[in-house]
């Protein structure tokens, strides 16, 4: 009997007749799963499933990506360009001249009135890599500002700031296969089970093989701390200190790689002095909340394994001390020699599904390929290709998506384009946020729906094409490029990015007269040859639609000179039988040679001091608040929350709360409460669980309206990415009625 019920219902799986499977790559998280679509006779899409041929997750699906086909038809959809004046006045249908005629006029407008900069565009990490790259070629090639980013500093430029401090360049060295040949595994703020499923899976079935420790660091018991050797339960924001104990360790009883650091790393005196003058584990233990014995054996397992790896997720990455701590966990293997060998890797798992072919090639940070607005040389190579006057390009970086919102306040920007992001909901602070919106004289919201929160704010709506409507790469966490071919033609009139980026780049004409591909497959070969180059590692020259399709997906680098050796062995793509994986495999590892991407060649040790700036629990506010993912909705949810089955499993937002503490406040279990910070309040449901401290709560980042009103998002001084999880809260009663009205308001579509 369940739950009171006699009879249970039986399982029925629904006959689907399947005419015609597609091949496509997942468009959520940054595993980068394998899918085909399942058309019917009359070309209606009726199923996904997981490719069991892909060596990623060889047939298996996660439930957002089992159900990512309805999101073709999913409700709130945008069917038409809208324009209005103002932003509090209703949306006019437009076509799309109209609407792009007035969006090119209104940049042109502001630059001219203001400068170049005053205009800015924010990216997302959920396009495809063909987008990116045209969309770059747009912002740096012809609208000129230097005030461009992507929300993916919202997640991963911790990661990308603290590899190119490390290694000279960004790029995850380790796989996949790392979990299947690797004797220590230690995770920093990181849920596979629920972040990364798929991923999660591979590690299970690596363990399930050989067994090898799994050590979890989280201040949370989440999932996968519950299935770990040893979970560490650290005070949120201290990793580093942590990191530099477990360093003190290994110095001091010679447990260090003595050959690998004098061979391929520089700075290791100042390393080992700070740690070992500054960061016993007796000390450290106080501030970091692990006990020294437990320190001292997270040491020794870690430096004497045969190879030890780690991985990290947001835990790391969104904390002001976030770029440190990545170079910290550098600094950790490369002192163990754990870099570019089996099993031994510094492999941080990617947020959205084309994060890594933004930072690849959507020229925000810099110029396509990896390259850098600082070096010279780069901007020529990359002026001469696309044959313009080098000084178009600005001499470094402009702002970040987060010191572009401040620059809105103080009159700096006054116009937005925002292309598949919500600041609305993902943003920190959020009531500062919606002040800076209002602020704006010129607001172009491009997203495929069109009851997106941000869109409250905007000018012109463009709306555009989901997912497989599209055709196109993504790059997944491991680098490995896999293709999304197009399942179906775009929905009404909405268009594909790339459809967009092309007819814009028309208006700018009179800039510079760029050529833009007609297909992005004509892009995709732009970029394999700005990809060539001598000790490059981002070289994808060797791949081809085609190719990659035939091998599941290529992990660069993969040069001409590789594809020549596999053309050799099994004959040209395009010939191939495609229902048979060919073994295109590029390079699985980086600087397995132990050359890095600095000028010498010699990985960066950086002594890493922990400063306190964290908002730390006090009598007025003493709960810590964390936040983070959970399996059935990925980031604001614009699209699982019109997924009928993803919100049945998540309806609303809850917040975890130990019992003694609920006790103690007289709060029963799935009630309304209300939290309070220094920045706003919010109303949640709590959910009485030990996964959490008695001075701490948890609350999943997903819904609008809710956990960044608390949130207080100070910034890492090297990626600028906000520090969303290190905020203090207290806990209020909330009338029930008033709080289920608010609830359902701030849930409905």
């Amino acid at each position: 009997m369940l739950f009171g019920r006699k009879h249970r219902k039986p399982i029925t799986i629904p006959v689907k007749d399947v005419a015609e499977w597609k091949y496509t790559t997942c468009n959520y998280c940054s595993t980068g799963c394998a899918i085909e679509i399942g058309l019917n006779d009359k070309g209606r899409i009726v199923t996904s499933r997981g490719h069991a041929g892909a060596d990623v997750n060889r047939g298996k699906l996660c439930i957002k990506g089992l159900l990512e086909h309805e999101l073709f038809e999913s409700p709130g959809r945008g069917r038409m360009p809208l324009m209005r004046d103002k932003a509090h006045l209703p949306f006019q249908p437009a076509n799309w001249d109209a609407a792009l005629d007035k969006t090119a006029a209104k940049i042109k407008e502001i630059q001219a009135k203001y400068g170049r900069d005053a205009f800015a565009i924010v990216s997302t990490g959920q396009l495809l890599t063909e987008e990116f790259y045209t969309l770059g070629k747009l912002v740096r090639g012809q609208i000129g500002t230097n005030n461009y980013d992507g929300n993916t500093t919202l997640c991963m430029a911790s990661a990308v700031s603290g590899y190119k401090r490390s290694f000279g360049a960004d790029g995850p060295p380790g796989c996949y296969g790392d979990f299947e040949h690797t004797h220590c595994l230690m995770a920093f703020g990181s849920n596979l089970p629920e972040q990364h499923p798929i991923i999660y899976w591979r590690l299970k079935e690596a363990l399930e093989k050989r067994k090898f420790p799994l050590i979890v660091v989280d201040p949370r018991v989440t999932m996968l701390a519950q299935f770990a050797d040893i979970h560490l339960p650290i005070t949120p924001g201290t990793d580093t200190v942590l990191i530099n104990a477990m360093l003190h360790v290994i110095f001091k009883e010679g447990l260090e790689d003595t050959e690998y650091l004098a061979k391929h790393t520089k700075g290791l005196d100042e390393l080992r002095t700070l740690v070992l003058e500054h960061y016993d584990p007796k000390t450290a233990q106080h501030v970091c909340g692990i006990d020294e014995d437990r320190i001292r054996q997270v040491a020794r397992l870690y430096a004497k394994a045969p190879a030890a790896m780690s991985i990290w997720t947001m835990g790391i990455n969104q904390s002001t001390h976030g770029s440190d701590g990545v170079v910290n966990i550098n600094n950790l293997n490369l002192v163990t020699g754990n870099i570019g060998k089996p099993g031994g890797t510094s492999l941080s798992i990617t947020g959205q599904c084309n994060a890594m072919g933004t930072r690849e090639w959507s020229s925000c940070s810099g110029l396509p390929g990896y390259r850098a607005l600082e070096k010279e040389k780069d901007r020529k190579a990359v002026a001469d290709f696309w044959n313009i006057d080098e000084s178009f390009f600005p001499p470094k970086r402009g702002l970040t998506q987060t010191d572009i919102f401040p620059a809105i306040e103080a009159g700096e920007i006054k116009g937005l384009w925002l292309i598949a992001t919500n600041p609305m909901t993902s943003m920190p602070n959020q009531p500062r946020i919606r002040k800076a919106m209002e602020n704006l004289e010129f607001l172009v919201v491009q997203d495929v729906y069109e009851d997106v929160e941000t869109n409250q704010y905007s000018h012109v709506y463009l709306p555009a094409a989901v997912w497989a409507e599209k055709e196109g790469c993504h790059t997944n966490t491991e680098r490995r490029v896999n293709l999304t071919r197009n399942v179906l033609p775009a929905f009404a009139d909405s268009k594909p990015d790339f459809w967009i980026f092309n007819r814009m780049a028309e208006r700018f004409q009179d800039r510079n007269a760029i050529h833009f591909p007609p297909t992005p497959e004509g892009a995709f070969e732009e970029m394999k040859q700005l990809s060539v180059g001598a000790g490059r590692t981002l070289d994808i020259s060797g791949m081809s639609y085609d190719r990659i399709e035939a091998a599941r997906g290529i992990q660069w680098p993969y040069s001409a000179e590789q594809a020549a050796a596999d053309e050799a062995r099994f004959g040209p793509a395009h010939e191939v039988d495609m229902k048979q994986r060919m073994d295109f495999l590029g390079h699985s590892r980086l600087y397995t040679d132990g050359v890095f991407q600095t000028p010498d060649g010699r990985a960066n040790l950086i002594p890493v001091r922990f400063v306190n700036n964290n908002e730390c629990p006090d009598d007025e506010y003493p709960f810590w608040l964390n936040s983070g993912r959970v399996v059935e909705h990925f980031h604001t949810r614009t699209r699982t929350g019109k997924i009928g089955n993803l919100n049945k499993f998540s309806p609303t937002p809850y917040m975890e709360l130990n019992p003694d503490a609920a006790r103690e406040l007289g709060i029963e279990h799935q009630s309304y409460v209300r939290l309070v910070s220094r920045r706003g309040d919010a109303v949640v449901m709590a959910q009485l669980t030990h996964r959490v401290g008695r001075d701490m709560v948890f609350i999943p980042f997903h819904f609008h309206d809710c956990v960044n009103r608390l949130t207080l998002g100070l910034l890492d001084p090297h990626s600028r990415q906000p520090a969303f999880k290190q905020n203090a809260v207290r806990i209020e009663k909330i009338d029930q009625a008033l709080a289920a009205r608010l609830n359902a308001e701030r849930r409905a579509f």
